[in-house]
This record gives C-alpha cells, sequence and structure tokens, in this order.
C-alpha cells in the first residue's frame, strides 16, 4: 500500500478522532482541546448558521406583519441562504415578493420551492397568486386547485380559487369554491358579494339577492354592496327597489360612473326622465367616452322633448360604438318628429346596416328594446 494512503476505512481516514497513534502524538491536555475544536465546532457552527437563520425568519415575519415588504424579502432571503431546507424562509420569501409587487421573482421561488417540497399547499396557495398577478389564469388555477387537494379546510384557498374562475368568467365554479369558503367563514362579507355576482350571472338571481343582502347584514359599509343588491332587483324587475340601493351607494360613491348609470338608466326606465338626465349627464361628465350613458342620455333628452341636445348626445353615442344601432334608431325617430326626412333616412339606412351587420355576428351585442 502506498504510504500516502490510509489503511482505515474513509469515514475513519477523515476523522482524526478515530485515527490509531493520535493519542501519542499530543501531550493529554493539547489532545483534549484538539478533540473539541475538530469534533464539536462543525456542531457549533451549523448550530450559530441555524440560530441567525431564526432571527433573519423573525426580522422577516415583523417585517411582512408592519407591511415593510422590502425588508422582509431581504431577512427571508438571508435565512434561506443560511438554511436552504427551512420552508418557512421559502414561504416567507415567496409571499414577500408577492406582497411588494415583485411578481417574476415570486414566480421564480416559488417554482423552485413547490419542486423541493411538493406537498405543501401554502407554497402551491402563494404560487398560484404569483400567476394569477402575472394573468396567467390556467397556470393560476392548476396551482390553486393543488393547493386545495392538499388543504381542503383553507378559507383563503377556496376564496382566491373563486377569483381566478370569477376572471375567466367560469362563475358556476366559482360559486362553487365560494360556497366551500363561506362555511369555513361565513363572516366574510366579501364572499358573500363574490358569490351573489357568481349566482347573479348563472340567472340565480334570487340567491343573489339573499347573498348581497347576508353581506351588508355583515358589514353595511362594503364597498359596491348596495350596488350589486341594486342590480340584482333591477334584474328582477324591482326598479323602485333598485333605486332606492343605488342611492344608499352613491352616498358613499358619489363619482363612481356606475352607480351613476345604473340610477341614471333606472330612472328612465320607470320614466323619471328629469332624474334620470340628470344622473346621466354626471356619468359623461365623469366617464367622457361612455357609449351607453349617451345613448340613454340621449333617449332621455328626446322624451323631455330636448331634440337638439337629445341628438347631439346620440351622436356622441354613435361615435363611441359605432357598431351599434341603437342609435341610429333613436336618431332616426328624432329626425322623423323633427319633419327632417333625409337625416331620418339615413339613419334608418345606418340602423338597418348595423343591425345586419350584427346579426352576422351573432345578433344584437347591446340587448336593448329601442
Amino acid at each position: 500500500m502506498p504510504p500516502h494512503e490510509s489503511p482505515l476505512p474513509l469515514d475513519r481516514a477523515l476523522h482524526p478522532c478515530r485515527w490509531p497513534g493520535f493519542f501519542r502524538l499530543y501531550p493529554l491536555r493539547q489532545l483534549f482541546w484538539a478533540v473539541v475544536v475538530v469534533c464539536v465546532a462543525p456542531a457549533m457552527l451549523a448550530q450559530e448558521a441555524t440560530h441567525q437563520a431564526r432571527g433573519f425568519l423573525h426580522r422577516g415575519q415583523a417585517a411582512l406583519e408592519a407591511g415593510d415588504f422590502e425588508r422582509a424579502t431581504q431577512s427571508f432571503e438571508q435565512a434561506r441562504q443560511l438554511a436552504p431546507d427551512d420552508i418557512q424562509a421559502a414561504r416567507g420569501l415567496v409571499l414577500s415578493y408577492l406582497q411588494d409587487g415583485r411578481v417574476a421573482q415570486a414566480l421564480a421561488i416559488g417554482h423552485n420551492a413547490v419542486e423541493h417540497w411538493p406537498q405543501d399547499a401554502q407554497l402551491h396557495h402563494w404560487l398560484g397568486l404569483a400567476f394569477f398577478k402575472n394573468g396567467q389564469n390556467t397556470e393560476a388555477a392548476a396551482e390553486l386547485t393543488r393547493a386545495q387537494q392538499l388543504d381542503g379546510r383553507s378559507f383563503d384557498i377556496h376564496f382566491d380559487l373563486a377569483l381566478v374562475l370569477l376572471a375567466e368568467k367560469q362563475y358556476s365554479p366559482a360559486a362553487d369554491e365560494l360556497q366551500k369558503a363561506i362555511k369555513l367563514k361565513s363572516s366574510s362579507a366579501l364572499a358573500h358579494v363574490l358569490l351573489g355576482r357568481a349566482y347573479q350571472n348563472t340567472n340565480r338571481t334570487v340567491e343573489a339577492v339573499q347573498q348581497f343582502q347576508s353581506a351588508l347584514q355583515i358589514d353595511r359599509n362594503i364597498p359596491l354592496g348596495h350596488y350589486h343588491l341594486g342590480f340584482a332587483f333591477a334584474s328582477l324587475g324591482k326598479n323602485h327597489e333598485a333605486i332606492a340601493e343605488y342611492q344608499k351607494e352613491l352616498v358613499r360613491s358619489p363619482e363612481n360612473p356606475d352607480v351613476l348609470f345604473q340610477i341614471g338608466h333606472t330612472q328612465l326606465e320607470i320614466g323619471d326622465w328629469k332624474s334620470a338626465v340628470l344622473n346621466l349627464r354626471r356619468t359623461t361628465e365623469v366617464s367622457a367616452q361612455n357609449a351607453d350613458a349617451f345613448y340613454d342620455l340621449g333617449k332621455g333628452l328626446l322624451l323631455q322633448g330636448d331634440f337638439a341636445q337629445g341628438v347631439a348626445a346620440l351622436r356622441q353615442a354613435v361615435s363611441f360604438s359605432p357598431s351599434d344601432p341603437s342609435p341610429h334608431y333613436q336618431l332616426a325617430r328624432a329626425f322623423e318628429k323633427m319633419g327632417d326626412k333625409q337625416q331620418a333616412g339615413e339613419e334608418w339606412q345606418r340602423f338597418a346596416e348595423a343591425k345586419k351587420s350584427q346579426r352576422e355576428s351573432g345578433g344584437m351585442a347591446t340587448g336593448r328594446v329601442h
């Protein structure tokens, strides 16, 4: 055997505490300290690294709770460098990047983390949210579904999966997820609102009303709660109840163009033309390219006998939505009443062409009764 090779197995050859003759080479006191340094130092270094990592984890969590996401990412990254197999560091880092709006980093860390811990529901959850924020809804739904399979008792997972499904207009599956979420946490007013919207979009309007009412019982200030309830009432033909709800929402959101438009539209439906024109004009002021608002405003002005301003509003509607036949219909009738047969004929022709074009593409897009 060559003199430089150890006659011992590799593990013994690399560990001084196991060398034969080791005790003959050192005096007793020196021997003691040599053994302590060689045998204990690696364990001490590992303990020190773990202790430091724990400190960074605590600082990262504190920063996360305080909303200091940049400091949180720094702390969790330092913890991950010291303890790469610590799942808490990986979770905290992905979440911190998400909260800080650094979606690309959240995706990169999240991908690596779910490969390392494929059975962790929370990591799949955060990765799903990163995909959602990045506009990758298919991937987001897949990750959140996997998270749900791993942890079916999480309100947040069901809720966030429902958000993705709503964004994809998959209203029935979204309703299923929100029902599960509400069973786990019935006090979430927002979950009730979103479930109501899912019901509304699947023609379950009565159930939608119940959900919006539940949301308002939990939190009477839930954003757009009265608006959604008003819209559901209007869908049921309960226009006066709808207007009452819109007016409650208008107190909270006086410049919201959706609220202004719906209250004006509904007032037009019940024949309150003066109030309708007022709210529809306000809508066009805060939403200057709102074709629907200009259409309804023009219609309301014509009903009041104000043909000049009515025609002007309808012309605006045409400019913002040139393929919509409805403004041309109203213009044609207006010009007929004004005795302008030439312009009336031109508008009837435009109306016929626009309507024919919409039939070819699947029918009336607006669904209006002219």
